[in-house]
């Protein structure tokens, strides 16, 4: 029997990086907010999918008013974001039912695409964890800081940039593997969901990503992604 699908939509920032007064997820992307994109692109993979939207909890009424004025009427439990993103994701997980696979995603992702969302999930009847990926096409520089004056010096240590590739999400998973995952202690090592898996021994398969598969933190991001919106269009 298919287990039920659940997303974690992550969105719990208040968008420094960006500038303004406006947190990025609610910014205007062609028309509509960035976090409506992004979760209509999975209601649309997966119709009936439960969602969890995870945001700063002095913004609830912020997105409950924007989703009453612009007729989107999605259901979906709101839970308040943490001090950083494993302790939003902890939070979430909390109103998971075991059973399920749950999708946890980026909020200001808006671009992914129904097609590896419906790849993934279908990959998921068999696997325990699913990680999108692409491979390195810049030059990387393996640094360290230099005691004393803080300066950045070459390591002597060899980087093979083949074997280099950049996680995005959605990372998928297995209700129960998960929770027992972000039961861990944090650690400033957990910089996404697969990292936390790692640390409890859940095997990890991978997929190829998208490069238009971009997460929204300054405002070039946003008009690449209002670029390729009106291309595709």
């Amino acid at each position: 029997m298919s287990r039920k699908k659940i997303l974690i939509l992550v969105a719990g920032g208040h968008g420094t990086r960006m500038g303004g007064l406006i947190p990025k997820q609610f910014l205007t992307l062609s028309g509509k907010a960035v976090l409506q994109w992004t979760m209509e692109r999975f209601i649309s993979a997966c119709p009936g999918i439960k969602v969890i939207t995870v945001l700063p909890e002095e913004h609830f009424k912020t997105w409950r008013d924007y989703c009453t004025t612009h007729n989107f009427h999605y259901p979906q439990v709101l839970v308040p974001g943490g001090i950083t993103r494993f302790h939003s994701v902890r939070a979430a997980l909390e109103k998971v039912p075991d059973g399920t696979i749950v999708a946890v995603h980026d909020g200001v992702r808006p671009l992914v695409s129904e097609d590896l969302l419906a790849r993934m999930f279908s990959k998921m009847d068999t696997e325990r964890a699913l990680i999108p990926v692409l491979p390195s096409t810049d030059t990387l520089k393996l640094l360290d800081r230099e005691r004393g004056t803080g300066r950045l010096v070459q390591s002597p240590e060899a980087l093979d940039r083949s074997r280099v590739y950049a996680a995005q999400t959605p990372q998928m998973f297995r209700s129960e593997d998960l929770k027992e995952a972000y039961r861990q202690p944090y650690d400033t090592l957990f910089t996404d969901d697969a990292s936390v898996a790692q640390g409890i021994n859940i095997p990890l398969s991978f997929i190829e990503g998208e490069r238009f598969n971009l997460k929204i933190t300054t405002k070039e991001d946003l008009i690449l992604a209002e670029a390729i919106l009106r291309s595709s269009s």
